[in-house]
């Protein structure tokens, strides 16, 4: 049982460096093969065995490849270029205020918001596509949210912090009407938002990396107990979980042009039915606590 156990140690607990290789090779594999539609069996079941892997070393190694970038960030923290910044007024103040970085993000956000809705009104144009455009609207209503909470982050006001966090969540109330609209289209006509050529790879990164960011971020910021600051971490969950939904419809749609149609019906509307479920349980809770925290004050 020692030796089986030992055996299973090596195989499934790897050091950061070969589980994090390992890993991005298994992804990267099964992804060539759904790209470029490679009909051969053995290399069909190889990269399902190696993604398979990839997700179990992936589970079973993220402990250690987390410890391992703290390593890697005091190394950075600790390099001379980033000393030099840290001693200027900017860098001092960017690594000891925490809503002077939260803004930093802020405005990173929006921006990149921006970019993100003129991509989508543009791609929507050029190939004729509704959700695009719906997309747009949607990342629109939610570059608003950041800049009503852009004007709030340096007013230290508790009390104007908790109108404009619940301000964030009858919005997320209203916005998740739209969000369920688009859903129940896409489901009724079997279509998604479609990427062309090999975009859809970029979007796939930039979707999971959202995903564990926006987690990560919110569970960081809990512990500052700052209403604006906990409203722009959901919006960023809000539009990553968005991101998410929009790729699994263009992955279904590039990849899965022989399924049968009711799968990609479910497949969709369990997934839109998720992501809408999370986002108005967010809303209803950012307006509940909102309201419990005003009447306490009075």
């Amino acid at each position: 049982m020692d030796k089986v156990k030992a055996i299973l140690r090596k195989l499934f607990f790897l050091p950061p460096l070969p589980t994090v290789l390992l890993a991005l090779f298994g992804y990267g594999f099964v992804i060539a093969v759904a790209a470029f539609q490679i009909t051969n069996p053995v290399l069909q079941y190889a990269s399902y065995i190696a993604s398979a892997y990839a997700l179990i070393i992936t589970i079973t190694g993220i402990v250690y490849v987390k410890k391992a970038s703290g390593s890697i960030k005091s190394y950075i923290l600790g390099h001379p270029l980033m000393k030099k910044f840290r001693s200027t007024v900017v860098g001092e103040k960017y690594f000891s205020d925490v809503r002077f970085r939260a803004g930093v993000s802020l405005y990173q956000g929006f921006f990149i918001n921006l970019l993100y809705i003129v991509m989508k009104l543009v791609s929507g144009i050029i190939y004729r596509s509704t959700w695009f455009v719906a997309l747009a609207v949607y990342y629109i209503l939610l570059a608003v949210m950041r800049f009503l909470l852009v004007r709030r982050l340096n007013v230290k006001d508790e009390t104007l912090e908790l109108r404009r966090y619940r301000l964030c969540g009858l919005m997320l109330l209203f916005m998740n009407q739209a969000l369920a609209g688009i859903v129940i289209f896409m489901v009724h006509r079997n279509q998604g938002f479609e990427y062309p050529g090999l975009l859809i790879y970029a979007m796939a990164a930039y979707a999971f990396y959202a995903v564990i960011i926006a987690v990560v971020n919110i569970v960081k910021t809990r512990r500052h107990k700052s209403p604006v600051l906990s409203a722009a971490k959901a919006i960023n969950l809000v539009a990553a979980l968005v991101s998410i939904l929009s790729l699994e419809t263009a992955m279904l749609s590039q990849f899965g042009g022989n399924d049968d149609p009711m799968f990609r019906k479910v497949m969709t509307g369990a997934t839109g039915g998720g992501v809408c479920t999370i986002v108005i349980g967010m809303a209803i809770y950012m307006i509940w606590r909102a309201n419990k925290e005003l009447k306490r004050k009075g």
